[in-house]
């Protein structure tokens, strides 16, 4: 029933605004390729949502496409849609007042105007180019943001120590392998001390990052790259034949991330040393808010370590930060956490705004916050999930280089 209602409502934005074309251009052949395109679109969803078999509730890259083309579409049927219901309800009520005061005249209702269906459908050309470009070329606008954060507690030896972050890997949507292995030539020529990626290697299953992992495994850093688990490494979105296969899966994820070269931590830390300091690398599994996962343990992870050691956190949602990591005895002196995506859609300007719908979800989603002496960056991610692409929110590779407080 639910399809059908989708069908009856997309036919009726696509008829509305087929006569938007048939107003502005004489030839039919754009009507016509505007019909033809309306019902490919259609035809390409309802395959894979509505007849293909349910494996899993998260998008593989088709169901991705599928529902980025859709998206697309109807923003642009939306826009058009406005335009000329206004005009519509402006057309009828000029007839009825025409009549009103010339009953005895035969009702006629003014023709749609050439400029207002031109004015749409220019206008909804906007937001339609904008996702489009965000699915073909926005997902693999890579961009370095860099940052400087002082501490005055921060090891002598760690004074200009660089970090790298990425974070939603999301292999199980990638669809060209030259983008990703410049993505990855970029993360290295960045040379920083240490990697760090924050979760969600995969949409699904392990076998999604499997004819990726020649490609991760040539990420290089001094001290070595470390990782932790996000909400969709743990296969929760896989309908699983049996609970033992779930954990195969999981147990596989793992080794591939291990076989990489990543050095994964699961609610437990590592120390880096430096000229006999230390600082201490913190990796909890995945901890969020609402229905996600909460599987993070954070005073198992800091388990010996001490209280005036300077620590880095690992956690993938930045719910994490607020519940549970402000508020502890121990000071996390940096937090490193992805998992927003940005909502991939945004406009960012430095300097002037910063915006995405997903601030209404998340406090923090993007970029450095600080708290009570205490810092957080939320990765933009590398990949991409749903909605096949990026508009505004670019994907992103943090460099943060600490130093020492004068």
């Amino acid at each position: 029933m639910r399809w059908l209602f989708f069908v009856l409502f997309y036919v009726g934005f696509a008829w509305y605004c087929y006569y938007a074309f048939k107003t502005v251009f004489k030839s039919p052949l754009f009507s016509g390729f505007y019909v033809i395109s309306a019902l490919l679109v259609l035809a390409f969803f309802l395959f894979h949502f509505a007849f293909s078999p349910v494996e899993f509730r998260v998008s593989n890259p088709y169901k991705s496409y599928a529902m980025g083309l859709v998206g697309s579409w109807f923003l642009f049927s939306i826009a058009v849609v406005i335009f000329l219901l206004f005009e519509d309800i402006f057309r009828f009520m000029w007839a009825g007042i025409v009549k009103l005061f010339h009953w005895e005249r035969a009702v006629v209702i003014p023709s749609r105007r050439r400029f207002i269906s031109a004015l749409a459908l220019g206008i909804a050309a906007l937001p339609f180019g904008a996702l489009l470009y965000g699915m073909f070329r926005g997902k693999y606008r890579y961009k370095v943001l860099e940052y400087v954060l002082t501490f005055e507690d921060l090891p002598e030896a760690f004074d200009g120590y660089k970090i790298s972050q990425i974070s939603d890997i999301h292999s199980g949507s990638f669809d060209n392998a030259e983008k990703i292995a410049y993505g990855i030539d970029l993360i290295n020529q960045q040379q920083s001390d240490v990697l760090f990626f924050t979760g969600d290697l995969v949409n699904n299953t392990a076998s999604e990052m499997e004819p990726w992992m020649s490609a991760f495994s040539k990420l290089k850093a001094k001290d070595g790259v470390f990782s932790v688990l996000g909400n969709h490494d743990y296969g929760d979105y896989v309908s699983w034949t049996s609970p033992e296969a779930k954990e195969a899966n999981l147990n596989r994820l793992k080794e591939i991330q291990q076989e990489m070269g990543f050095k994964l931590l699961l609610n437990e830390h590592k120390y880096i040393e430096r000229n006999g300091e230390k600082i201490a690398i913190v990796g909890v599994e995945n901890w969020g808010k609402g229905g996600f996962k909460k599987a993070g343990d954070l005073n198992k992870a800091i388990a010996e370590i001490k209280e005036n050691d300077f620590k880095i956190l690992l956690s993938h949602d930045p719910s994490h930060w607020e519940a549970e990591v402000i508020p502890h005895a121990q000071h996390f002196h940096l937090t490193l956490s992805g998992h927003t995506h940005g909502m991939q859609f945004g406009i960012e300007i430095p300097g002037w705004i910063k915006w995405s719908p997903v601030k209404w979800r998340y406090k923090q989603w993007a970029g450095i916050y600080k708290e009570l002496g205490q810092y957080i960056n939320v990765n933009r991610g590398f990949g991409f999930l749903g909605y096949p692409g990026r508009v505004g929110i670019w994907p992103e590779i943090t460099v943060i280089t600490l130093k020492k407080s004068v």
